[in-house]
């Protein structure tokens, strides 16, 4: 029993460990800016190894920029998209978060649903093809210090380990950074498509100008890439895509900034 007792206790000190090296490293961020985040790292392994396999395609992009040289339409169009109570909330929106579940556990039930009609008609059929289904589309209600906490410290696997791990360090980004300089690290360092990371890489990628140079309709098409940058980079004309800009572009007036 005292080697289980032991072995906890090393657990919880080298959990509180993690936590004071996690607090540092983003006090730091206060006057430094972080060369790079653990997703882009994650993401440069991924991308040299292509490189290595000979795809041409394949590049890198990314450079930090100060705030003046972002332009204001991207901030609004960013917030607008993406967080809407960004100024206001602690680092965590608990009502976004209890919304999202309740909307996974009704599109489960509905996916569960459509895979059991599936199986009924298929059992009527024995030489068919097996039935297939699509799965639930699971939306989250991260904030936008969420999602830079998680960029910059962790993986990308989904467990309730990591969701844990990741509002502490949302709080923890809250506490020590304000919310300008915040939105500074994330407009600096999100992904933007395959090896684009960043404002200033984006604008020039998608617009060929700087990111000070965004008009609101071409900040306003970035900005609703976000969610899922690589599926989007290759469809920027899409109708869904223009019509989500759209509705971004009529909420950006009222979006107050850091």
């Amino acid at each position: 029993m005292k080697l289980v007792w032991r072995y906890l206790s090393w657990c919880l000190l080298a959990g509180l460990a993690l936590q004071v090296f996690f607090l540092a490293r983003i006090a730091s961020m206060a006057v430094v800016a972080p060369e790079s985040t653990a997703f882009m790292r994650s993401e440069m392994v991924r991308v040299g190894v292509k490189a290595l396999l000979g795809d041409k395609a394949w590049r890198w992009s990314q450079e930090w920029v100060e705030p003046k040289a972002i332009s204001t339409h991207l901030r609004r169009a960013v917030i607008a998209s993406e967080d809407g109570g960004f100024v206001n909330h602690a680092g965590v929106d608990w009502a976004a978060i209890e919304s999202a579940w309740d909307k996974n556990q009704r599109r489960q039930a509905q996916a569960e649903k459509r895979a059991a009609a599936a199986a009924a008609r298929a059992a009527q059929k024995p030489n068919a093809a097996p039935p297939r289904t699509r799965p639930a589309k699971i939306i989250g209600g991260s904030t936008i210090t969420q999602q830079l906490a998680k960029n910059l410290f962790l993986s990308g696997e989904r467990n309730l380990l990591r969701k844990g791990q990741e509002l502490v360090l949302a709080l923890m980004i809250e506490a020590v950074l304000d919310k300008d300089r915040i939105l500074t690290i994330y407009l600096n360092s999100v992904e933007w498509g395959h090896g684009v990371f960043g404002a200033q890489a984006a604008s020039q990628r998608y617009f060929k100008k700087s990111a000070a140079q965004l008009s609101r309709v071409e900040a306003a098409r970035l900005a609703v890439m976000l969610p899922s940058p690589k599926f989007f980079e290759t469809r920027t004309g899409s109708a869904y895509l223009s019509n989500r800009a759209g509705t971004t572009l009529a909420r950006m007036p009222s979006v107050e900034l850091p």
